[in-house]
């Protein structure tokens, strides 16, 4: 039971990542402010705090002007409550393809979709009582008076809980829970939480194989990158680039997995940042920009918590570091970049280039390559890393190909201009073609894979590897 529990917690808060985008637009921030007036992160919004319905105007379009906000607020009780419950079902189907790609197992898959279910039947999908699993029962209470006891005391954790006992919370787990609340809460700030679920369920601690450490970390990589359309594929594009440099670049061989690893989970650090600062279409500010060069700290400090995943964030932390020292977070210098790091910051740098992002049309692969020349040239970047990392991104000439779902090659590049967010008429303007004809193209796609929305869409590319090729 604990096992599936802290399994599906995990899993469930992961998917968050998928939503965020469409949160920030909805909202203009990542967070809700429930009717209590305490602030919680966009992990515990929706009927983790309250019903769908029931969240404060305090929080509709927070962050956006003034016009916006009261645009937002008279459109959020239709508009908000729909796309929320959209959020929901895009935020289970994210966790579920998670679940399954770490091959967490049925009865946490089954567990994830009951997230949103009630114990009055008003959630979700309507499951009620008994009918919901008791690890969802588990997690929809300790979820919710983990936050009012961090933020107001036992005492606010107590009242919300028998606030929403038979409505929300399951009133026998509620009772258990408020006899035993002062023991339940006793060293949590003190205690490190993964060792304290890995002692009360050992089998936790299994030790996985090579091949299974890299499926993960390719997984939680992938997933991290549903925050933005703007990241989709950044990361396996990376990690395939940098593990062809190491191998053709000088670096010893048994040191390869260990950087194609750390490339997969390089970005991770994004999470602890904004969606409003990812996705803005303009220059940053000095303090966005301050935002933004903490994320390869936050990353290896994410890693830093597992001792077989902190050498990993030694490397991925690099990635922004240059060799005359102007680089980010540490401002390492000369010999303090690992070869590893070196040439992760060239691979990262490279793909980087040839990638969409708000503010910028992606670059030609011939001028990404001239821009880390040139970054050689004023000792920035390292040349031998540089060399391979051209070497390697060097067999450039696309060969004809089976695309997934039996999309061709154009309705693969409508794929990826769809998940980057851009209407059928922005689509149309860009690859120069009838906005009759991109609709067209639109709605075969959607049917050839299945999917009912964008979320959908951009999940259905990160399992099929679409968003990972470089622009020609």
């Amino acid at each position: 039971m604990l096992t599936e529990a802290s399994c599906t917690t995990r899993a469930c808060w992961r998917g968050w990542a998928a939503t965020l985008t469409r949160m920030s637009r909805l909202s203009g921030s990542e967070t809700i402010w429930p009717s209590s007036g305490t602030r919680t992160t966009a992990t515990t919004l929706a009927n983790r705090l309250r019903p769908l319905g029931s969240c404060s105007s305090t929080s509709e379009g927070a962050g956006l002007p003034l016009r916006q906000r009261v645009l937002t607020g008279v459109r959020f009780p239709g508009d908000g409550r729909r796309a929320l419950a959209a959020l929901a079902e895009n935020h289970y189907l994210a966790t579920d393809q998670l679940a399954a790609k770490l091959g967490l197992g049925e009865q946490v898959r089954a567990s994830l979709r009951q997230s949103y279910e009630r114990w009055d039947g008003k959630g979700a999908h309507g499951l009620r009582g008994d009918q919901i699993a008791m690890s969802s029962r588990l997690i929809n209470l300790a979820d919710v008076v983990e936050v009012f006891r961090r933020t107001g005391g036992i005492d606010a954790a107590l009242a919300v809980a028998r606030e929403r006992s038979g409505t929300q919370f399951d009133p026998d787990l509620v009772d258990m829970f408020c006899q035993r609340a002062p023991l339940i809460f006793g060293d949590l700030d003190t205690a490190a939480s993964w060792d304290l679920v890995i002692d009360a369920e050992p089998s936790l601690a299994a030790v996985v194989s090579g091949v299974e450490l890299d499926d993960a970390l390719a997984a939680i990589g992938e997933f991290a990158e549903l925050k933005s359309p703007w990241l989709m594929g950044h990361a396996r594009g990376v990690a395939e680039l940098a593990a062809d440099a190491g191998r053709s670049g000088g670096l010893p061989q048994a040191d390869v997995p260990g950087l194609r690893r750390a490339a997969f989970v390089h970005d991770i650090g994004r999470l602890g940042v904004s969606n409003t600062i990812w996705d803005k279409p303009a220059g940053l500010t000095r303090s966005e920009l301050e935002r933004v060069r903490l994320h390869p700290y936050l990353t290896e400090r994410m890693l830093s918590f597992s001792a077989g995943l902190e050498p990993l964030g030694a490397i991925a932390g690099q990635h922004h570091e240059r060799l005359d020292g102007s680089g980010y977070p540490r401002g390492l210098s000369g010999d303090a970049i690992t070869s590893a790091g070196r040439i992760l910051a060239a691979a990262d740098s490279y793909h980087a280039l040839t990638e969409a992002r708000p503010h910028r049309p992606p670059r030609s692969a011939a001028d990404a390559a001239a821009e880390l020349r040139a970054e050689v040239g004023s000792g920035r970047l390292d040349g031998a890393a540089v060399d391979a990392v051209l070497r390697a991104a060097g067999h450039r000439v696309r060969r004809r190909r089976e695309w997934p779902a039996g999309l061709t090659a154009r309705e693969v590049e409508i794929v990826r201009l769809l998940v980057r967010g851009l209407t059928a008429k922005a689509i149309a303007g860009q690859l120069v073609i009838s906005p009759k004809t991109a609709s067209s193209h639109i709605e075969h796609i959607y049917a050839k894979t299945g999917v009912s929305n964008r979320a959908q869409l951009s999940l259905f590319a990160m399992k099929h590897g679409l968003m990972a090729e470089p622009q020609p």
